[in-house]
């Protein structure tokens, strides 16, 4: 044992740290795992099978950095994330060499002109700059990136006022908005405020967009920013609920007299859920619970429809009433399962003369903070699909005119939004977009409470790593890109405005290399 006794007492303890403390744990597991009746694996194979449940575990990371492909990954793969990403950090959304697009899979393509136009031919307002922050790569390499923070004065891309989307002309107070894309909806609560206030200060400053508050009810952090909101109201009514739970007209009229509120919508189903909302009992905070209008930290789920109609007949007459009540536009959001639950709806738009006056149409591939795989894989039809059939129906009915269609469902990039446009939007919005523009970095963690970038939590502790001043720039530079590039394929396509894209500018190539006419 001489080798022992010379060495230091530093040395034995390094070998005790190094070699024996992790062997004594490996032990203690082995025969913990050989006793316990919960895990076959474990108790068989302890060893092999805490590798096994460890890989299990840090397989999504793996897969998402290391093994994928760029264009591999669900729902939003490598090269999809950095087109959200990038545009909001750099303000520039300019790629090399060539697109990662594989041109054999079917898919939707925007018909170019063969005499574009000239930026100075566009109708767009540019006069009134956008200040704003981008960042620049002052060296980048293997081991370190450095880089710097500008600030830089930005053209908004707005709509001028003569060609604004107006919702609901004929309230007393109608929605005039400059901007063909804007936030879907996201609650607080299911968002921490640090991501609200950041998507509230961001939208605020790029102008002309809006943000809608999501079924959690309008809170101080929507506010913030003095962004153009649209309040929506879920079938738990949070927001607008009395102490017995119906539906408060007292807490609807204070809301309306608010002047950033435009709009009010009325939620019946969303993409990934066609039910209402759900929020684990540990976000639910006592500052969360006073604004819903519930108890503090109790999981809350929303009912899977409202108790204030049930038909067509009774939910006009809901609509008529809260428009009457606020002076704005009231629309509802839906998603469509087939081309008769769209011609139902309407033809009683027709037969009436009411119905909502803006319609929030959601695709099956929506996102959501907590939702059921199979709601969310199965149920509604994807967007475009139902947006023609949508659309078709409007036009069929003529309703169409006055109406406004707003679409969301992973709609995140300039290309895919002008391509919703042409099949029948007026409008577009995005949420899981804005999500990564203030730091989402695909975690799937919404629904736990536990967001490790601080966006989809009420941890105060991992909300501090979401700063707001910093982030309010990204979702500006974000709004600003998707804008420009809407001008940008509408100018490539002939046109002086996406407001003018319609069915004649897509067309449809199948797998084969046939192309289809979407206009037929």
């Amino acid at each position: 044992m001489f080798w022992l006794e010379s060495l230091s007492i530093t040395a034995i303890l390094f070998i005790v740290f190094l070699v024996i403390i992790p062997l004594s744990i490996v032990i203690y597991l082995y025969y913990y795992d050989r006793r316990q009746k919960q895990h076959a694996i474990l108790r068989n194979y302890p060893i092999l099978g805490r590798m096994r449940y460890m890989l299990e575990k840090t397989g999504p990371e793996l897969r998402q950095y290391l093994f994928n492909d760029d264009n591999d990954g669900e729902p939003f793969n490598r090269e999809e994330y950095l087109h959200m990403v990038l545009p909001g950090k750099y303000l520039n959304s300019v790629i090399g060499f060539g697109s990662k697009r594989d041109f054999q899979e079917a898919g939707y393509f925007i018909r170019n002109a063969m005499f574009t136009k000239q930026n100075e031919e566009m109708r767009v307002d540019n006069e009134t700059l956008v200040e704003t922050m981008r960042y620049v790569v002052d060296a980048d390499n293997l081991f370190a990136r450095q880089e710097h923070r500008e600030e830089i004065p930005a053209m908004p891309w707005l709509l001028p006022e003569e060609d604004a989307i107006v919702i609901g002309p004929d309230c007393a107070q109608p929605f005039y908005v400059r901007s063909l894309l804007g936030q879907s909806g996201m609650s607080y609560g299911a968002l921490g405020e640090n991501a609200i206030t950041a998507l509230s200060k961001g939208i605020g400053m790029a102008k002309g967009a809006w943000m809608n508050t999501g079924e959690g009810g309008l809170s101080p952090y929507h506010l913030a920013g003095g962004a153009d909101i649209i309040a929506q109201i879920g079938s738990g009514l949070f927001g607008f609920r009395t102490e017995d739970g119906e539906f408060s007209w007292e807490r609807l009229r204070e809301k309306a007299e608010i002047p950033e509120v435009k709009a009010f919508e009325i939620k019946l189903a969303q993409g990934a859920k066609m039910r209402g909302g759900h929020v684990e009992g540990q976000k639910v905070t006592e500052e969360i619970a006073a604004i819903r209008g519930v108890v503090p930290y109790t999981t809350i789920n929303s009912p899977n429809r409202f108790h204030q109609f049930e038909d067509y007949p009774t939910l006009f007459q809901f609509i008529d009433k809260i428009r009457d009540h606020t002076g704005k536009p009231v629309g509802m959001k839906i998603v469509i399962g087939s081309q008769q639950d769209a011609e139902e709806l309407a033809a009683f738009m027709h037969e009436t003369g009411g119905g909502p006056d803006f319609i929030s149409l959601d695709g099956a591939e929506g996102g959501s903070g907590a939702t059921y795989q199979d709601l969310a894989d199965s149920v509604g039809l994807p967007l475009h699909s139902s947006i023609i059939l949508l659309d078709d129906a409007l036009r069929k009915y003529e309703v169409r005119d006055r109406v406004k269609v707003i679409a969301s469902g992973k709609i995140t990039t300039p290309d895919r939004a002008a391509i919703v446009l042409a099949m029948g939007a007026d409008l577009v919005q995005i949420a899981r977009g804005f999500m990564i523009s203030v730091g989402c970095i695909m975690a799937e963690r919404c629904h736990t409470n536990e967001c490790p970038a601080g966006v989809a939590t009420t941890d105060k502790k991992l909300q501090q790593g979401l700063v707001v001043e910093e982030k309010k720039f990204r979702v500006t530079n974000y709004i600003l890109t998707m804008r420009e590039g809407l001008f940008r394929i509408a100018a490539a396509a002939g046109l002086d405005s996406p407001t003018k894209l319609d069915r004649h500018h897509i067309i449809y190539k199948d797998e084969r290399g046939r192309v289809f006419p979407v206009d037929s």
